[in-house]
């Protein structure tokens, strides 16, 4: 497996980048990877089915001007920005990664292995692909499949400010169980452990050992010009 720990000037590009890469591996150098990128600025991305106006407060964005984005993944609404650390995963669809089900099961059991040793806590999954001590939810997760490889993206939360989710995003439309109705601020935790930690541990359980050294810059560029990069995507719902 390739590690790439490379962020992108822009939200745009970093969400294009996750894309690139998925498509780099099903279109034929069947290669794995684990990126790792962290924002330097707030912005909102909405999952591929979600409604803007259902999920986030659009005056408030527009107000501070923090961008609204869509990615390709499902998956609820999130904030993201400094304080954040996303992984990306891109995994051949075999063994326990032929199904939905069973990718879920196995990326985030890696990642409680992973990350129980640093908090000195009890991981557990809860709702639908979230990661949560006690019920607090930290990281949040989801996947888009293709033919031959998947794709899992998620983002960990190390010390994100997290008032402004309250702020920035709605009551969500869907929520897992667990959650019971409760407020963001009362649903949502930091880890507070230093991002380059979580990242060699992640790394050391998906054996990502290989440096990736030269960037897919076409496909970023013809995502950026077809999809990211254009405010119709992120509101064509």
């Amino acid at each position: 497996m390739k590690l790439v720990d490379l962020t992108l000037p822009s939200p745009e590009e970093n969400l294009a980048f996750d894309e690139a890469l998925l498509d780099e591996s099903e279109e034929g150098n069947d290669e794995e990877y684990l990126r790792f990128w962290e924002p330097k600025e707030y912005f909102v991305v909405v999952g591929s089915s979600n409604r803007v106006q259902q999920e986030v407060n659009v005056e408030a964005c527009r107000a501070e001007q923090v961008p609204i984005l869509r990615r390709h993944s499902g998956g609820g609404a999130v904030l993201q920005g400094p304080g954040c650390l996303n992984f990306c995963l891109i995994l051949k669809m075999q063994g326990s990664l032929s199904t939905i089900t069973g990718t879920n099961t196995t990326v985030l059991s890696y990642h409680r292995q992973a990350l129980e040793p640093l908090v000195l806590k009890p991981i557990e999954r809860k709702g639908f692909t979230d990661l949560t001590i006690g019920n607090m939810k930290f990281s949040g997760n989801s996947q888009r499949r293709r033919l031959r490889y998947l794709m899992f993206h998620g983002t960990i939360l190390l010390h994100l400010e997290l008032d402004r989710v309250g702020r920035y995003l709605r009551f969500p439309s869907k929520q897992p169980e667990y959650r019971r109705n409760r407020s963001h601020g009362e649903f949502i935790m930091s880890l507070n452990i230093p991002a380059q930690a979580i990242k060699q541990a992640i790394g050391n359980v998906w054996s990502a050992t290989k440096r990736l050294t030269v960037i897919p810059s076409g496909r970023i560029d013809t995502l950026l010009k077809e999809r990211y990069g254009l405010e119709e995507w992120s509101w064509r719902m």
